[in-house]
């Protein structure tokens, strides 16, 4: 054995500690914090590296998951036990609807989804302008840098959202102006819900505000609708479905929307 490999021909001998197993999982319990501290002190094009770095990994991670996920999409073949004897070609294609159709017939709804036209209620509506959207924050010692905007209309940015470091936020979403729930009518019902929000489907005034989840006068919003009871032609419970908001949400201090039916 080489001379520098000391440690390994100590392992082989001796063994190792009776508590090796635990302080592993500890350490690596602590990694995370560790790395979070070793990117807060980071300046500059180190910063920028070590971030992007950290990105891919990220998307690397996601991606494994992903792929770990699909594995369970198995087809019904699979499940099911071999049946005795040969099968006529033409009962071949008689089998159990797999996992794999429905995913692809639920892609395909959604597409029907994305290509159909709703008849709104604000079928026009005033274009917004960046200067009346958002607000120049000047940042840096001598208050000279004026990259950083902060968005002065209601905003929706989901469940897990978390900010960026102010050092790389260029668009700040103020917490008094994030919303979470809608006043929702129902048309035909005549009746008016308080919804969650699941998400901003287009705003017409610009895509980058659909991106940012900018709410304004008519914005079509995706909600929640699972309480209100409503059923498929099939019988499956209806989950999301897409409104349009009628009011100025920064003004009044709610959303106020008509659902799309």
């Amino acid at each position: 054995m080489p001379q520098n490999e000391y440690i390994e021909e100590s392992i082989k001998k001796h063994g190792r500690r009776l508590d090796h197993e635990e302080r592993k999982r500890k350490k690596e319990a602590r990694e995370v914090h560790s790395r979070a501290a070793h990117a807060k002190k980071l300046h500059g094009l180190k910063a920028k590296l070590y971030n992007k770095k950290r990105h891919a990994e990220k998307i690397q991670m996601k991606k494994t998951i992903k792929m770990h996920e699909e594995r369970n999409n198995k087809h019904a073949s699979e499940d099911q036990p071999v049946q005795e004897g040969a099968v006529p070609t033409y009962l071949l294609d008689r089998e159990n609807q797999t996992r794999a159709k429905v995913l692809s017939n639920m892609v395909k709804q959604k597409r029907k989804e994305k290509a159909g036209k709703w008849s709104v209620p604000v079928p026009k509506v005033k274009g917004m302008d960046e200067a009346e959207v958002f607000k120049v924050l000047k940042t840096g010692k001598r208050k000279t840098k004026q990259w950083k905007r902060v968005v002065t209309k209601a905003t929706f940015v989901g469940e897990g959202f978390t900010r960026k470091p102010p050092k790389y936020e260029r668009f700040i979403r103020p917490m008094a102006l994030r919303y979470k729930k809608a006043h929702v009518t129902h048309p035909e019902l005549g009746a008016t819900f308080c919804l969650p929000i699941l998400g901003v489907k287009k705003n017409p005034s610009s895509p980058m505000y659909t991106q940012l989840g900018v709410i304004t006068k008519g914005t079509v919003i995706e909600v929640n609708v699972s309480e209100l009871g409503l059923v498929t032609q099939s019988g499956k419970v209806v989950w999301g479905k897409y409104a349009q908001v009628t009011n100025n949400p920064e003004n009044d201090g709610c959303i106020n929307a008509v659902l799309l039916v």
